[in-house]
């Protein structure tokens, strides 16, 4: 069994603290705009929401090359003030609107589901503004999508992606997804429920499991080597001294390690086929709910490849041996 995890991106534009914040206030005055044409008597007169001003002030920031801390600190304070303003507004419009309108407007209820999600991001960026802080918990990077996350990965050229992370495991060239999760996790932690899952497919524990250096601590050791699987990797400890008795033995330790490095190779060939012709590199679904399913339906398009290509050699190599053996 090979096992690692990767992360599928979604389609979202690279997240920036200002872009995130003007289109959280663009979406609120939308909101607004809505209120006023439909539901007009709750109203004494529309409010002031400086559009212009706000949509000028975004633009002149974007427009520099490189701000300095003060001016980005400037131009974030302007705009979280627009729309608190905003935000504010909302709030005391929707109260005075009846639970009827709401279940009967589909449109309303959309919107009252989208403020909800403006009313987090403005949260977590006034709390990131006020602490003088760049992380903040369950951070909202895209608000069509509000459940996509960071996920730090570390990857040259790719220090962050945004999107789903997915836990792999490779049996005979077939692919399984054992854990998918929005958040990022540790996928160390996966191991022992992969190994069990795969003696609940296979009806027994696999011989050996392939895996790379994260996955490779003293508690995934101990459960393979209580349940007799080889685990891939240098055992923990000072390296043995190379002497005469013992020279054979350890060579054959290195060669052993090598091969599965080499066999571990197997599930990265399996992510780039799927980021590159079965759409796992760029979800393009905006629901939570569809873009799991796309992650799934391209892994059972992977399998089916496999299998067919399977058949494929099967059928070649009897009409080899047909065509050798006429008799």
């Amino acid at each position: 069994m090979i096992v690692d995890a990767t992360c599928t991106p979604a389609d979202i534009r690279y997240p920036t603290d200002m872009s995130i914040l003007n289109e959280a206030r663009m979406n609120a005055e939308i909101f607004i705009d809505y209120l006023y044409s439909h539901f007009r008597y709750h109203f004494e007169y529309k409010p002031r929401d400086y559009r212009e001003v706000a949509h000028k002030n975004f633009i002149a920031y974007t427009k520099k090359r490189k701000p300095r801390g003060k001016v980005r600190r400037k131009a974030l304070r302007k705009q979280l003030n627009y729309l608190r303003r905003d935000n504010n507004f909302i709030e005391d419009i929707l109260i005075r609107i009846s639970k009827a309108d709401l279940q009967r407007d589909k449109k309303l209820f959309k919107l009252v589901q989208r403020h909800e999600t403006i009313k987090d991001v403005y949260t977590q960026q006034k709390y990131m503004y006020t602490e003088k802080v760049n992380r903040v918990k369950d951070r909202i990077v895209s608000i069509s999508q509000p459940h996509v996350r960071p996920i730090v990965r570390g990857k040259a050229g790719t220090n962050v992606e945004f999107g789903a992370k997915i836990s792999l495991s490779l049996t005979d060239g077939f692919s399984f997804i054992d854990h998918l999760s929005w958040n990022s996790f540790n996928e160390a932690k996966d191991l022992i429920p992969q190994i069990k899952k795969y003696k609940e497919r296979n009806g027994h524990y696999p011989a050996s499991v392939h895996a790379d250096k994260i996955y490779q601590n003293r508690e995934n050791r101990k459960f393979c080597k209580d349940n007799n699987i080889r685990i891939t990797g240098k055992p923990l400890g000072r390296p043995r001294k190379e002497t005469g008795k013992n020279k054979e033995e350890l060579l054959a330790e290195k060669q052993q390690r090598y091969q599965d490095d080499i066999d571990r190779i197997a599930v990265e060939g399996r992510f780039g086929v799927g980021k590159r012709r079965y759409g796992l590199g760029l979800i393009k679904s905006k629901l939570k709910e569809t873009s799991e399913t796309d992650i799934y339906v391209s892994i059972l398009v992977l399998n089916l490849e496999k299998m067919c290509a399977q058949e494929l050699a099967e059928i070649k190599n009897k009409y080899r041996v047909n065509r050798q053996n006429p008799a």
